[in-house]
């Protein structure tokens, strides 16, 4: 099936296209940009989002060429428009990725929280793209093999999983697991410089965390009046690192909460958070973030002591101690110049129990 835009939106939904006119590609949205939809705290929306392969430069810059000749079964007519459109990007200098938004979140200020609750993704294809660049990825001077870009075209089987073949030329496929995420979620910077797709930060933006599914939260700084959130990145799958330079991109269609937490609340539930958090049914995820790994599992792991001595009272000793006893620190991803590093903390430890 190909939701093509406006097709099977309910009735009642806010509803938000990734037409030309709604998206921004290989920029982010700041403080100086107009919103195109504003909406009160604790709405929802329904957000079209773009993938970016199968529409860039380096791909041919035409995905219905592109898909058609990887057999696919449709194509999306905004990422047609898109790609034959003259929307402002300059290749090689701005990113690759397509956010759509911002959305403005009325009554959020600079200091408050916006949280962003995953409450639908639905594939708007069933297939995707899967690539390596020349001088990215985590091995950069191994990979691709020969040429500037080599894309792997995966589709979704009868039973819902990924799928991409074993070598060129063979009909031998392997399977895996669809888990679909946005792999940018993010609020505008302060000032009037739209910053580059693909490094992340503080304003979230290209983060790249596969817990980010249905029934998370992302917690995010307010840095502009009115939040100016948006989203992007769309992924199928990905694993932890993303070491290839792309997962299995595919546009997805989303619904979304979005809630302001008023700063004195934030605090109070997760101390001073300079930078994104999320939240599962299972987990907390405080983050970390920094060109050197090193540098941004330290920051990780501070976040966490930060989050365990606010959220629980844990004494700062006690929670370093008990990081490293019981918490998984993954590598979100290593290919974005900027690398992420995400705990995970159990919710369930800290459940309190009655004894006699």
């Amino acid at each position: 099936m190909i939701l093509q835009t406006g097709e099977a939106v309910p009735a009642d939904a806010t509803y938000l296209p990734s037409t030309v006119d709604h998206v921004l590609w290989g920029r982010l949205p700041c403080a100086a940009d107009r919103p195109v939809l504003s909406i009160d705290a604790g709405q929802e929306v329904v957000i079209d989002t773009i993938s970016h392969e199968g529409i860039l430069e380096d791909q041919g810059r035409d995905p219905r060429a592109f898909f058609e000749a990887a057999g696919a079964p449709g194509v999306l007519d905004d990422a047609v428009a898109l790609a034959a459109s003259d929307h402002p990007r300059t290749w090689g200098v701005d990113g690759p990725h397509v956010t759509t938004g911002p959305i403005e979140v009325r009554g959020a200020r600079v200091g408050d929280l916006l949280a962003i609750r995953v409450l639908e993704a639905l594939p708007r294809v069933p297939y995707g793209v899967i690539s390596n660049r020349h001088g990215r990825g985590a091995l950069p001077g191994e990979y691709p093999l020969e040429g500037e870009v080599f894309s792997v075209f995966a589709t979704v089987d009868d039973e819902g999983r990924g799928r991409m073949p074993l070598g060129p030329g063979t009909e031998a496929s392997v399977g895996f697991d669809l888990a679909p995420f946005l792999g940018i979620m993010g609020v505008a910077v302060a000032g009037d410089v739209r910053p580059h797709t693909v490094p992340p930060g503080a304003h979230g933006g290209n983060i790249d965390i596969n817990l980010l599914t249905v029934g998370s939260t992302l917690y995010l700084p307010v840095q502009a009046d009115g939040a100016l959130a948006y989203v992007g990145d769309p992924h199928f799958a990905q694993g932890d690192g993303e070491v290839a330079l792309t997962a299995m991109e595919a546009s997805l269609r989303v619904r979304l909460g979005f809630d302001v937490i008023a700063r004195e609340d934030a605090v109070a539930a997760f101390g001073e958070l300079a930078g994104p958090m999320a939240e599962t049914s299972d987990y907390l995820v405080p983050t970390g973030m920094d060109e050197d790994l090193d540098v941004a599992v330290q920051s990780c792991v501070r976040a966490a002591i930060a989050l365990l001595q606010a959220r629980f009272g844990m004494d700062p000793r006690h929670a370093y101690a008990y990081l490293s006893a019981a918490t998984d620190f993954d590598i979100s991803q290593v290919v974005d110049l900027v690398k992420g590093v995400h705990a995970r903390i159990r919710k369930s430890d800290f459940e309190v129990t009655s004894v006699g």
